[in-house]
């Protein structure tokens, strides 16, 4: 029986983790940006009228002023002003992560000039090609092109074992460099919840005020029913604003993922089809 093909992927592990120590401070340090736009960008006091305290129960925004506003939005508002910016950061790093892994030129020109080198048995071009290139994709069908060379000198095992042993080499260098696209993608996923999640708090913070601003013994509290309602509404508008642009980042960075999977596939399937078709 013939000895089972060693693997020729190696494992990554530094780049995971960096990724786990990147999100592990991203995430504190948007909320702790967020306190500070919040408290001294949107709180400085030339965004209310007359330039009064902004804290004072009855200060109220310049008219159109958009940032008092979004004070005036109460606690929560902070919050949510950090998981934007979590969207942001984290939408960044992976849109540059996912441009490293596609490779220096096209990743539809690359792998048609890979299935070209092997449409004419040059492996070792293919291989050049593969180093030009650079990047996950790269890596991984540099791998199975590798494998491939590996069995063309192998003579314990048939057509078909080999082409096993290229699949299987392809499938597990896949297998490692996929989840390095895919870390912190989890992150903008729960951002897409909990954005919404955290703007329905404020929503109902800000109604707990208005309708205590109700309940007041006498005339009602005109002042204190408008400043819950407007926080409600902040609130709300800000939480849906969060989860919106998270659900258009994940979605974009989805499909730039599946398109990277798709050329590997590709790829890896040339690359079995052009050894069992030659070695017949």
């Amino acid at each position: 029986m013939a000895n089972a093909p060693k693997p020729t992927t190696v494992k990554k592990e530094g780049s995971s983790t960096a990724s786990n120590l990147f999100a592990t401070l991203t995430i504190p340090i948007c909320i702790i940006i967020g306190i500070c736009v919040y408290k001294f960008i949107f709180g400085d006091r030339g965004n209310f009228i007359d330039g009064a305290d902004p804290d004072l129960h009855d200060t109220l925004p310049k008219v159109g002023n958009y940032m008092g506003m979004a004070y005036k939005g109460g606690v929560i508002v902070p919050v949510l002003l950090g998981m934007f910016l979590m969207v942001i950061v984290f939408s960044i790093e992976r849109l540059i992560v996912i441009g490293k892994a596609t490779g220096k030129s096209s990743l539809d020109s690359f792998v048609k000039k890979i299935q070209g080198f092997l449409n004419s048995n040059n492996i070792e071009a293919a291989l050049t090609e593969c180093d030009k290139q650079q990047g996950s994709v790269a890596n991984v069908i540099k791998s199975g092109l590798k494998k491939y060379r590996e069995m063309e000198v192998e003579a314990n095992m048939d057509t078909d074992q080999k082409c096993l042993a290229i699949q299987k080499d392809i499938e597990e260098a896949t297998t490692l460099e996929m989840p390095m696209l895919e870390q912190n993608l989890t992150v903008i996923a729960t951002l897409v919840s909990v954005g919404t999640l955290t703007g329905l708090l404020g929503t109902v913070t800000g109604m707990i005020k208005a309708f205590g601003g109700l309940a007041n013994s006498g005339a009602p509290d005109q002042a204190a029913l408008a400043t819950g309602i407007s926080e409600a509404l902040i609130n709300t508008a800000t939480g849906i604003g969060t989860s919106t642009f998270a659900i258009i980042m994940y979605n974009i960075l989805t499909s730039k993922i599946d398109k990277l999977t798709y050329a590997i596939d590709e790829a890896g399937f040339s690359i079995i089809q052009t050894y069992a078709s030659t070695h017949k």
